[in-house]
C-alpha cells in the first residue's frame, strides 16, 4: 500500500517551492530541515505532499493534544486509504506516585485511563507492525516507554484459515497476552467463546475477530465491528495476527528469568539499606516488591508494571527505554520521516521530560518505595531521541535558534497564504477597563457572525472572564489544560459553528489551531513579560487571526515591551512581503474556507447503546445471567449500569 494524497486543492503560493526544496533536500541526504511557514500558509498540506512524494512512514509529534487531534483529522482527510493514527497519553487524570520526605507524605499513583485513547494507541502499534503506509500523530508521550516492540510482535498469536487450533491452548495464550474472558458483555481486550466459536475484542477497539474452529481447525476468520453481530457485516480474512491487550508483555518462557533478576536486585538493595541502617526503607521495599512479584508470577501483570520494564525487556542499567520511535525503527530501520510540529514548543518539551521524571524517581528509590531499576522507566533523553530519528522536519511559524542552527542551511520559508490573506493588523490599547473594551469588540464581531479569542494569563482568570462575558450577553466558553483531552476539539468545533461567540484561553489557543472564522483576538496584559508574553508566544497568538481578511489583534498594555516590539515588527515585515506578492500577482485576499469536520469525540464515539448487538445463544440462560448482573449492580448502588442491563433484558424478551 502506498500513500495516495487526495485533496481538492493543489499547492499554491509558496507551497510548490517549499515542497520541491524539502523533497530535494531529503533525497540529497539532509537529516534536519526547518519549514518556516506563517500561520495559514498550509504547512500541514505542504508536509502531506512531502510524505506523498517521499513515500515514507511518518511520525508527527505535537506538544499539544488539541493540535495533535486537529493534525490527525487533517492527515486522515489527505490520506483516506492509509493507516492514520492518534497516539497521546491515555490518562484523563494522572497523579504519579511521589514521596515528600519533609512531611513524610507518600502519594499513591492515581490515574484514570481513557479506554478510547488506549484503543487508539494499540491501533497505532498494530498498524506499525503490519502496514507500510502509516502516519502516527503523537504527543510527547511517544518518548515514554511502552515495552519492547520485538517482544510485542513475538508473543502475538498468528492465525490462518485451515491450520489446526486447540481452543484450550488459544485461551491460555490469550491469558498470557492479558486478554480477559467475559462471556456476558466483552469490551476491548476481552474475549468470549461458545462451543467452537470465539470472539476476540481487539485492543484497537473498533473490531472484533470471529474465529470458527469447527473440527479442531480454523474453518474461518472474520473481522466485524464490535457493534455488529449479523453475518452480513463480517469481513472474511485469510489470516490475522492477534497482538497483546497490553503493551508491556514478556514471553512466558522469559518471565521466570525476569522475575529472578528482579529478586536479585531486591536482595542487593535490601542488603544496602541494612548496611546503611535503614530498616524501615528495607521493610517497605521488601513488602511492596514481593507483592508485585507475586502478581507478576500468577497473572503476568501488576499495578505499576512499567517500573519493572528494564527487567521485563532485559535491558542494561541506564539504557534507553523502548518507545513508539522504536516501533518505527523495528519495522522500518532508518527509512521513516519525523515531523516535529510547532517545533519551537515541542522541542523544549522533548528535551526536558527526562530530568523532571528522574528527580521524582530518585526520591522514591532512596526511601524504599521502588527498586533502583524503576529509574530506567523514563522518557527518552534528547540525545537518545536524536539518535533514533533520521530524516526530520521542524515545522513552525517561529522556529527557535536551536532548530535553525540544527537544520542550517536547509531552512525553507513559506510566507504566502494560498488565498492571499495578510497577517493581521495590530493595535495597542491601555489596560484600564480592558475587559469592558473586549466586550464591545467581541459584540461587534458577533453581530457580523465572526468569532473572537481572548487570551488571559491564568486558568482562574480565563474562567472568570468567560463568566463575565456570558453575563454580558455573549456566548462564551473557556479552554485550558484541565479540560479533558477529547473535549477540547469539540469546544473549538462549537466555536466555529457559532454556538460560541468567543473562546477564552491561556496557551492552548496559541499554536496551530485552524479557526478561520476568528477575526479578532484580544491579548490581555500583553506587557507582562514572560513565557506567555514573549516574542514567540505573541507571534503565535497573533497568527490565530491570520486566516481572516479582517483579522485584528489588540494588545492591551501600558508600555511596549521588547517582545511586543519584535513581534509587531516581524508581523509588519511578513505583511509587507505578502502585500508585494499580491500586487505582483493581482491577487485580492479571500477568506480561507474550511469545512467544519466532525470533532474527534464524534468521529470516535462508540455506537448508540440502542444499536448495540444482542449476542446469540439460549435466551433464557442469557436473561438469567443478565438478571444476576443487574441485581449485583443494584446492590452495589451502580444504578446506571443496572438500568442498562434492565434495558438489555427487555430487548431479549422482545425478540
Amino acid at each position: 500500500m502506498q500513500f495516495n494524497l487526495k485533496s481538492q486543492y493543489r499547492p499554491t503560493g509558496d507551497q510548490p517551492k517549499a515542497i520541491e526544496k524539502l523533497v530535494a533536500n531529503f533525497d540529497a541526504g539532509a537529516q534536519y530541515q526547518t519549514l518556516l511557514g506563517v500561520t495559514g500558509s498550509g504547512k500541514t498540506f505542504t508536509m502531506a505532499n512531502v510524505i506523498a512524494r517521499l513515500q515514507k512512514p511518518t511520525l508527527v509529534i505535537s506538544h499539544n493534544k488539541t493540535l495533535a487531534a486537529q493534525l490527525y483529522q487533517e492527515f486522515k482527510e489527505f490520506f483516506p486509504d492509509s493507516a492514520i493514527h492518534y497516539f497521546v497519553s491515555y490518562y484523563d487524570y494522572y497523579q504519579p506516585e511521589a514521596y515528600m520526605p519533609a512531611s513524610d507524605t507518600f502519594i499513591e499513583k492515581d490515574a484514570k485511563i481513557n479506554d478510547l485513547i488506549d484503543a487508539l494507541r494499540h491501533g497505532a502499534t498494530a498498524s506499525l507492525l503490519t502496514r507500510d503506509d502509516v502516519i502516527i500523530v503523537a504527543s510527547v508521550s511517544c518518548i515514554y516507554g511502552i515495552g519492547d516492540p520485538e517482544a510485542y510482535e513475538q508473543v502475538a498469536i498468528p492465525l490462518k484459515v485451515g491450520e489446526p487450533l486447540k481452543l484450550r491452548e488459544l485461551f491460555s495464550r490469550l491469558t498470557v497476552l492479558q486478554y480477559r474472558r467475559n462471556a456476558l458483555d466483552p469490551r476491548q481486550g476481552e474475549y468470549r467463546a461458545r462451543e467452537n466459536s470465539v470472539e476476540i475484542f481487539l485492543p484497537a477497539g473498533d473490531d472484533k475477530l470471529a474465529i470458527d474452529a469447527t473440527g479442531g481447525r480454523i474453518a474461518s476468520l472474520a473481522l466485524m465491528r464490535t457493534d455488529r453481530q449479523d453475518a452480513a457485516h463480517m469481513r472474511p480474512v485469510p489470516a490475522f495476527k492477534v497482538f497483546p491487550a497490553k503493551h508491556f508483555v514478556t514471553p512466558q518462557a522469559k518471565l521466570k528469568v525476569a522475575l529472578a533478576n528482579i529478586r536479585s536486585e531486591l536482595a542487593a538493595q535490601l542488603e544496602r539499606f541494612r548496611k546503611e541502617g535503614k530498616p524501615l526503607e528495607a521493610e517497605r521495599l521488601e513488602q511492596r516488591t514481593n507483592f508485585d512479584l507475586e502478581m507478576l508470577e500468577h497473572t503476568g501483570t501488576t499495578n505499576g508494571i512499567e517500573n519493572y520494564s528494564r527487567h521485563l525487556s532485559f535491558r542494561e542499567p541506564g539504557s534507553a527505554p523502548f518507545t513508539l520511535v522504536d516501533y518505527f525503527r523495528h519495522r522500518f530501520g532508518d527509512n521513516f520521516l519525523t515531523v516535529i510540529d510547532e517545533s519551537h514548543a515541542t522541542v523544549p518539551q522533548l528535551r526536558g521530560m527526562e530530568a523532571g521524571d528522574r528527580a521524582r524517581k530518585e526520591t522514591l528509590v532512596e526511601y524504599g518505595f521502588r527498586l533502583p531499576s524503576a529509574i530506567d522507566n523514563r522518557p527518552l533523553k534528547w540525545a537518545e531521541f536524536s539518535e533514533k530519528i533520521r530524516a526530520t522536519a521542524f515545522v513552525s511559524a517561529t522556529p527557535s535558534a536551536y532548530e535553525l542552527a540544527k537544520s542550517k542551511p536547509y531552512v525553507v520559508e513559506q510566507l504566502i497564504r494560498p488565498t492571499g490573506v495578510l497577517d493581521p493588523n495590530i493595535e495597542v490599547r491601555p489596560t484600564a477597563r480592558q475587559v469592558r473594551d473586549v466586550i464591545a469588540e467581541v459584540q461587534k464581531r458577533a453581530a457580523k457572525g465572526e468569532r473572537s479569542l481572548v487570551m488571559a494569563l491564568t486558568k482562574r482568570l480565563a474562567e472568570d472572564i468567560a463568566d463575565y462575558l456570558t453575563e454580558a450577553g455573549l456566548k462564551a466558553e473557556y479552554i485550558h489544560s484541565e479540560v479533558k483531552t477529547l473535549d477540547r476539539p469539540d469546544i473549538i468545533k462549537r466555536l466555529r459553528q457559532g454556538e460560541h461567540d468567543v473562546l477564552v484561553g491561556i496557551n492552548l489557543l496559541r499554536e496551530g489551531l485552524d479557526i478561520p472564522e476568528v477575526s479578532f483576538i484580544a491579548i490581555l496584559d500583553a506587557d507582562k513579560e514572560g513565557f506567555l508574553r514573549n516574542e514567540t508566544t505573541l507571534l503565535q497568538i497573533i497568527g490565530r487571526a491570520a486566516r481572516h481578511t479582517d483579522g485584528t489583534v489588540i494588545l492591551y498594555a501600558d508600555s511596549i515591551t521588547d517582545s511586543m516590539r519584535r513581534a509587531m515588527d516581524e508581523t509588519a515585515r511578513r505583511r509587507a512581503v505578502q502585500e508585494q506578492h499580491n500586487r505582483a500577482q493581482g491577487i485580492t485576499p479571500q477568506a480561507i474556507q474550511k469545512a467544519v469536520r466532525k470533532s474527534l469525540l464524534e468521529e470516535l464515539a462508540p455506537p448508540d447503546e440502542a444499536e448495540a448487538f444482542l449476542p446469540a445463544g439460549p435466551t433464557r440462560e442469557i436473561v438469567a445471567n443478565l438478571e444476576r448482573e443487574m441485581k449485583r449492580a443494584a446492590k452495589e448502588m451502580n444504578f446506571e449500569l443496572a438500568a442498562k442491563i434492565r434495558d438489555r433484558i427487555r430487548k431479549y424478551r422482545s425478540r
